[in-house]
C-alpha cells in the first residue's frame, strides 16, 4: 500500500506502459511495458490560468517549498 501525504493540491501519474525495453537498469534488465511507475504532487495543470485554481504565482524574493512523504506498508 502506498499514501502520498503532500502539501501540494496535485498528483501527476506517469505509468510506464510505452516502455518498449530499449532503457536498461543498472543490472542490464530492460525495462519494458508497465515495468514503471512515478508519482509526482504538484499544482494543477494549467493553473495560471485558472482563477479557481490555487495560485502558482512567485514573485520576487519570495521562496517555494513543499513537502511529499510516501509511506509504504502492507495490509
Amino acid at each position: 500500500m502506498l499514501e502520498v501525504h503532500t502539501t501540494q493540491p496535485g498528483l501527476q501519474l506517469y505509468s510506464g506502459n510505452h516502455l518498449d525495453g530499449s532503457l536498461k537498469a543498472p543490472s542490464g534488465a530492460a525495462y519494458g511495458p508497465r515495468s514503471a511507475v512515478c508519482f509526482e504532487t504538484q499544482a494543477f495543470p494549467d493553473s495560471p490560468n485558472r482563477p479557481d485554481f490555487p495560485s502558482t504565482v512567485l514573485r520576487p524574493g519570495e521562496n517555494f517549498t513543499s513537502r511529499t512523504e510516501y509511506r509504504f506498508a502492507t495490509a
